[in-house]
């Protein structure tokens, strides 16, 4: 199975600064085999990107998607994201859990909407620093992969991002150990209820990937890619992390 790299950009970006990572992309995709790379623009630039990575290989994604359309003010439909290009959804990050209060059942409904008009999931799990310290990490996670996922037929290409969430932005990192034990835990889980079905499932790390550290996480078994956010808005930055992919 190969690495799978989503750059997650957040509330950044300017037309001009997009144009310019577009620029040194298309540069470096001359000179290497790209496959399984993507980034999340903001939404507002999400049909920029789209067209300026037209037959690159770089795919595009919503880093969050609503469970309707319709008289939502300020949401964004399944089918409005499809309909720019976008060919998966970031679901349940952290800061939309942290900042906005959406529940594991809200994130259902998400996941459920995507599924229903084909697209694609990026489903994200991880504990807070209270559950990190209590060492209570496996029954926070199993209790977000229950109650959003339970009973749901996974369509093809669903992927789940493990990001603890005392690590994003912090600069701080699990030990590899620690990642190894978590990302285990995580494909048992979902063996024990998806069966062969599971091995098609891609588990992500998230949370401060850098340069640095991205060769050492990426190495580690079950971690079949990584959830890239500050190191993928200088292009400069992500080349480091995409050559230790070709």
């Amino acid at each position: 199975m190969s690495l799978s790299i989503i750059g997650n950009w957040k509330s950044n970006g300017s037309i001009k600064s997009n144009e310019s990572w577009i620029l040194e992309f298309k540069n470096y995709f001359n000179d290497s085999e790209i496959s399984n790379l993507a980034i999340c623009p903001p939404f507002i630039f999400i049909d920029q990107m789209f067209n300026l990575a037209s037959g690159l290989g770089l795919k595009i994604g919503s880093q969050d998607v609503d469970s309707s359309s319709g008289a939502r003010t300020g949401a964004i439909s399944v089918e409005a994201c499809i309909d720019v290009g976008c060919c998966f959804s970031l679901i349940g990050h952290s800061e939309r859990r942290e900042l906005f209060h959406e529940s594991n059942i809200d994130l259902r409904q998400k996941v459920i909407a995507a599924q229903e008009r084909g697209l694609q999931v990026v489903f994200c799990i991880g504990e807070p620093k209270e559950q990190h310290i209590a060492a209570t990490t496996n029954e926070f996670l199993e209790e977000q992969i229950i109650n959003s996922l339970s009973d749901l037929e996974l369509t093809d290409g669903f992927t789940i991002a493990y990001e603890p969430i005392w690590a994003i932005g912090s600069g701080l990192v699990p030990n590899n150990d620690d990642i190894y034990k978590v990302h285990s835990f995580i494909s048992d889980k979902l063996k024990s209820r998806y069966g062969g079905k599971a091995k098609k499932i891609k588990i992500l790390y998230g949370g401060s990937v850098n340069k640095k550290n991205a060769s050492s996480i990426l190495s580690i078994d079950y971690v079949d890619g990584a959830l890239v956010g500050g190191a993928s808005l200088k292009f400069s930055d992500f080349r480091a992390i995409l050559d230790f992919c070709n």
